[in-house]
């Protein structure tokens, strides 16, 4: 039978063996980790950055309507004074209102939209819908995040 190890140089050195193994299964666990946590990191970086970009296309396009209902003039008028403060609103975001965006100047019917069946008296309502493309900070969530952002807007007229 062999006799305890007593030296406490040899118990060192095998606690030292135990510890190197410890450390080298703490890397190999870090390596398996390290990818989902990356993912998630970047993917609430990138959700951030979706929501920031949303509330500026739902602020252009309540100023568009805005903008809209309170100049004076005809139509045309009204929709170039909308889409100008929609541009404007939007350039802080680097972009600028597509071809998708639309907007109106026709009679409130509801908060839904024109009544196309009443088209007669007064416009008294401007509708703005703002649609953008984005463009994702991080590439690769494509899965997961739109590819064109859109708010609608509704003001009434003065």
């Amino acid at each position: 039978m062999a006799a305890p190890v007593r030296d406490s140089a040899c118990r060192r050195a095998l606690r030292g063996g135990q510890q190197g193994a410890e450390r080298g299964a703490a890397a190999v666990e870090f390596a398996l980790i390290l990818p989902v946590l990356l993912l998630l990191v970047f993917g609430i970086i990138n959700f951030g950055d979706m929501l920031s970009v949303r509330q500026g296309v739902s602020q252009a396009a309540a100023e568009g309507a805005r903008a809209a209902a309170v100049t004076p003039g005809d139509t045309e008028a009204k929709k170039d004074a909308a889409r100008a403060a929609v541009n404007d609103a939007l350039g802080a975001h680097g972009a600028t209102c597509s071809a998708e965006c639309s907007f109106e100047i026709a009679r409130c019917a509801s908060a839904s939209g024109p009544d196309p069946d009443d088209p007669s008296g007064t416009p008294d309502c401007a509708y703005v819908e703002v649609v953008i493309a984005y463009d994702m900070l991080i590439p690769g969530f494509g899965l997961v995040l739109p590819e064109k952002l859109s708010y609608e807007a509704v003001a009434r007229v003065s």
